[in-house]
């Protein structure tokens, strides 16, 4: 069993209108984080190299991949699983998938040290990807308590969580107030799009317990169906 100390892991994610890359080395995390709506497949690869480059790492040195597998742009999330599996593969590597939901609520226990979080990304055509998230406080990481889903935010269910409760996401600033009739929650608008160093925390066990994929394995969420996605221009 691989030991944490000793861990070099890429983690990358183009889900969403952000293109994020992180590197695990050792216990130092390097991290690279760009807005860049439709240009991901561009910006991708030279970050990853950046990254590497920095740490004067190959590929081939490192122990996994780990991927935003979605929800978000039905374009975005085959990019990051495409990326992830062709590097995967050509470097011999095992790889990851991680929720890009889950790894927003990661992120706001991270930054604000919240333990209830609601992380809903704006899926377009008046629906949210969601799903709501609790601290296991032993391990430090977001639990998922309801299953990530498409739905219109005004015909979504109460979530029922009680107590501070932190939403994160860009379905919140979209749908703020139809959200905030559901769960009663403090929005914090710097935590828009998911970031890969979150995905590196939530990879982490995986990687220890031996749960990484062969890389021709490894498979996006969609949640809403590719049909749909079809629909949307730049989508």
């Amino acid at each position: 069993m691989k030991q944490q100390d000793n861990v070099k892991l890429l983690a990358l994610d183009t889900s969403t209108e952000a293109c994020s890359v992180a590197l695990s080395i050792n216990n130092q995390l390097l991290t690279l984080d760009e807005v860049c709506p439709q240009q991901h497949s561009k910006r991708i690869l030279p970050m990853i190299q950046q990254l590497l480059s920095q740490a004067q790492l190959s590929l081939s040195q490192l122990d996994g991949i780990v991927f935003g597998k979605g929800p978000g742009s039905f374009t975005g999330v085959r990019i990051g699983a495409g990326v992830c599996q062709g590097l995967g593969f050509g470097a011999n590597l095992p790889v990851y998938g991680v929720s890009t939901l889950a790894a927003m609520a990661q992120a706001a226990y991270r930054l604000k040290g919240a333990k209830q979080v609601v992380a809903a990304i704006d899926a377009r055509m008046a629906e949210v990807y969601i799903a709501a998230y609790k601290l296991d406080a032993t391990t430090e990481l977001m639990q998922p308590i309801l299953a990530e889903t498409a739905v219109k935010p005004g015909v979504l269910s109460t979530l029922g969580l009680a107590g501070e409760v932190a939403g994160v996401g860009t379905g919140w600033q979209t749908y703020a107030q139809e959200l905030q009739l559901k769960q009663a929650a403090t929005y914090y608008d710097d935590i828009l799009y998911p970031s890969a160093q979150d995905m590196l925390a939530l990879a982490l066990p995986a990687l220890l317990a031996g749960d990484f994929i062969a890389a021709e394995l490894a498979e996006p969420s969609y949640v809403r169906d590719e049909v749909t996605w079809q629909k949307l221009p730049g989508k």
